[in-house]
């Protein structure tokens, strides 16, 4: 029986992002509120929302949604992940610029901890995705086309997305 490097890569680099998903899910969290929502795309998900990212690329006149939507349909798998909004209900912190928690929820605005919260988890999962020598890249303009295109929950309001690939040169950077 033969196995093609192609079918070994696509397989490894798929068992990766659930890692990855994993380590995103057990990162610290404020208050031990998970708020994240995360989901991994292959093949012609990963299609749809490069089309998705060119499509507002050329209705925003944004050339970084247009060049990352060409990357990452070089990917053999995509991660996103996403919070949902929730003040955690602290009696001071400020962070989010409103004196307390009930002045935020009022405001509609968002909780620093619930980024903040994302952006521990976006680095615990690229860290698997190094520990493994997994090309990837942290990309807001995935997420961002993720949440409007409806990939995600209507309750996730940040997200980025990851793409991974496995090849000679990082088709993520020096783009």
């Amino acid at each position: 029986m033969k196995t093609t490097e192609e079918k070994i890569r696509q397989e490894l680099v798929e068992k990766i992002a659930g890692e990855m998903a994993v380590a995103a899910r057990t990162a610290p969290k404020a208050r031990g509120t998970d708020l994240l929502e995360i989901l991994i795309l292959t093949g012609g998900d990963i299609v749809l929302l490069a089309e998705k990212m060119k499509a507002i690329g050329e209705r925003e006149s944004h050339q970084t949604f247009s060049r990352d939507s060409e990357n990452i349909r070089k990917a053999l798998a995509l991660v996103l992940i996403g919070t949902k909004k929730k003040v955690i209900g602290l009696k001071y912190c400020s962070f989010c610029g409103r004196a307390n928690c009930a002045e935020a929820e009022k405001a509609g605005v968002i909780c620093a901890y619930n980024t903040g919260d994302l952006g521990i988890a976006i680095g615990s999962a690229v860290s698997v995705a190094m520990d493994h020598r997994i090309d990837n890249r942290v990309m807001y303009s995935a997420g961002k086309a993720a949440i409007e295109g409806g990939f995600l929950s209507e309750e996730v309001i940040v997200a980025y997305g990851i793409p991974l690939s496995v090849s000679g040169k990082n088709p993520f950077f020096d783009r």
